[in-house]
């Protein structure tokens, strides 16, 4: 897969887009196949934005064990409806996911009002009662946005798997905390200069990995094109601002997620 080029300033600037995609991936087919290391990709980036939606839709309501629950059913479901995923109709992904979740989360509520019926009465639902939404999933700007996200923090792991300790701690320190490159030399115990080449290095290694990421996660024009839109496509220094930004969001999810998973292990306890 080559990367294609983009202008930046007058300047070129490597791409995210990949130059030629084909519908019937290679990750798709490992889906399908039911690889569990790729079931296990796949879940490991979205996981915690279904989670996340799960909860933002339950409005409180959702115990955490029942989010467990609900998010496994998720998947298990994805597993099962993974062969009618047809990206050629031009539905994203992450729709398609969304959907599932939705439906996930109806049945769960349906179940809930039938133990509360009695009198024949069909409960509320629940778009009445939550989502005040027809039952076509409408994904909002946060949940694409976490999704995005999703998708370059899984390109960070992978870059920083594949980077020695002290380069992806310089370019951590400098880039995703936004420290200063004397400081960074200073706790690293090397020079300043030695800073910005390991910065140089790991970046390099991210722009292949977030290449990999989207070409793995991304099955529609529409979702190729994303990163380049966000940023991703530019010059180092605008690079780095747009990938800091997408990472602390996304460790503010992740972090939420923990917190709630620790707060119900201590509520059983």
């Amino acid at each position: 897969m080559k990367p294609q080029t983009a202008t930046s300033k007058g300047r070129r600037v490597t791409a995210i887009l990949p130059s030629m995609h084909s519908v019937d991936t290679a990750f798709l087919r490992r889906l399908r196949a039911r690889d569990e290391r790729a079931w296990f990709e796949l879940w490991e980036a979205f996981g915690p934005v279904v989670r996340g939606t799960l909860y933002r839709w339950g409005n409180g309501r959702l115990g955490e064990e029942t989010l467990r629950d609900l998010t496994q059913d998720t998947l298990a479901a994805l597993t099962d409806s993974i062969e009618r995923y047809d990206p050629q109709r031009g539905v994203r992904f992450s729709t398609w996911l969304l959907a599932i979740a939705k439906h996930v989360l109806g049945d769960e509520m349906d179940r809930r009002y039938a133990q509360k019926r009695g009198s024949g009465r069909r409960g509320a639902s629940l778009d009445d009662t939550w989502m005040g939404q027809s039952r076509d999933p409408k994904p909002d700007e946060l949940y694409e946005r976490r999704i995005m996200a999703a998708k370059v923090h899984s390109a960070i792991r992978a870059a920083q798997k594949r980077s020695e300790f002290v380069h992806f701690e310089a370019y951590r320190m400098r880039v995703l905390e936004s420290r200063g490159g004397r400081e960074i030399g200073v706790q690293l115990g090397i020079s300043e200069p030695t800073v910005t080449r390991h910065c140089q290095r790991v970046r390099e290694a991210l722009r292949e990995e977030l290449r990999s990421a989207i070409e793995q996660f991304s099955f529609t024009d529409d979702e190729r094109v994303e990163p380049d839109r966000a940023g991703l496509a530019a010059e180092d220094a605008a690079f780095d601002d747009a990938l800091g930004e997408i990472w602390r969001a996304q460790e503010e999810l992740l972090a939420a997620d923990l917190s709630a998973q620790m707060r119900a292990r201590g509520g059983r306890s």
